[in-house]
């Protein structure tokens, strides 16, 4: 049993409480999705992130109702893709969503990228979450010149900005704008996509506290107070990404780790350059 040494859910800028790990769901096959989300939720997993664009929306829906477990206990997170851009066909994307969740509300939509036409989605979200559709709407991969565009024109703040976030990727800029405006931060691909895990400074700080190097990476978003949703299909791997809840940082291992801003593009491309 997990002896907890952080909180497990963080509340977000309208009142609802999301789990700060989840399971992330990005490039798994819909034939092993069912399985690893039924192996995730046995383990303690309640907050599930899947996409349009990820094409295993109907088997996450799937797996949560066969686990018996109540739907209200599991948080599910989805994503717009950017050819539904638009108020109209950001809204019937929704809806199609919701068919092949096979549930009549989800508790986080997010716009998965800043496409051109991206207020007049906003507005359609904004409308799905009055609505009571979504529990809480926001963003993924938003720098902050999106962030305050949104803000300008916009009547609802966002809930959550889903960015990749590491030691070698630290997006303090999106942190630090985030924060300024309430708006929780949630890291994809936490384990630097598997490619630092025999990084020196990852591997000391793990070996001091005991750890291994994925539960270091993932601990180190936490300790920053952002979410994060570790992808994997291995049971084994998900026990351990949930034992990261057990482990708090020294300011020294954060400081050392707060050292690794890479120096060496790690993304195939740059949010920046977005329109």
């Amino acid at each position: 049993m997990l002896t907890m040494s952080r909180p497990t859910h963080m509340v977000l800028n309208n009142g609802v409480r999301m789990p700060v790990l989840g399971l992330g769901t990005y490039l798994m096959e819909p034939e092993r999705t069912k399985r690893a989300v039924l192996d995730a939720l046995s383990l303690g997993y309640r907050h599930i992130d899947t996409a349009t664009f990820y094409g295993n929306e109907r088997e996450v829906g799937e797996a949560i109702r066969e686990s018996g477990i109540d739907r209200d206990e599991v948080f599910i997170t989805t994503k717009l893709w950017n050819d539904d851009h638009g108020y109209d066909r950001a809204r019937e994307a929704f809806r199609r969503s919701l068919r092949r969740l096979g549930t009549d509300h989800v508790d986080l939509y997010l716009i998965h990228w800043p496409m051109p036409g991206r207020l007049e989605t906003w507005r359609a979200l904004e409308s799905i979450y009055e609505e009571g559709s979504a529990r809480a709407i926001g963003v993924s991969n938003f720098m902050p010149r999106h962030l305050d565009e949104l803000l300008d024109h916009g009547s609802v703040v966002p809930a959550v900005d889903q960015v990749e976030m590491h030691p070698f990727l630290q997006r303090n800029d999106v942190l630090d704008r985030c924060r300024r405006s309430g708006i929780a931060v949630e890291a994809f691909s936490p384990l630097a996509r598997g490619r630092r895990l025999d990084d020196r400074t990852v591997v000391d700080v793990a070996r001091k506290n005991g750890r291994t190097p994925a539960q270091v990476l993932i601990g180190w978003c936490l300790q920053r107070g952002v979410a994060a949703i570790p992808k994997t299909t291995s049971r084994e791997r998900m026990r351990e990404n949930l034992e990261s809840l057990e482990l708090v940082l020294s300011p020294e291992d954060m400081a050392a780790l707060n050292g690794l801003e890479m120096n060496a593009r790690t993304t195939t491309w740059d949010p920046h350059e977005m329109p």
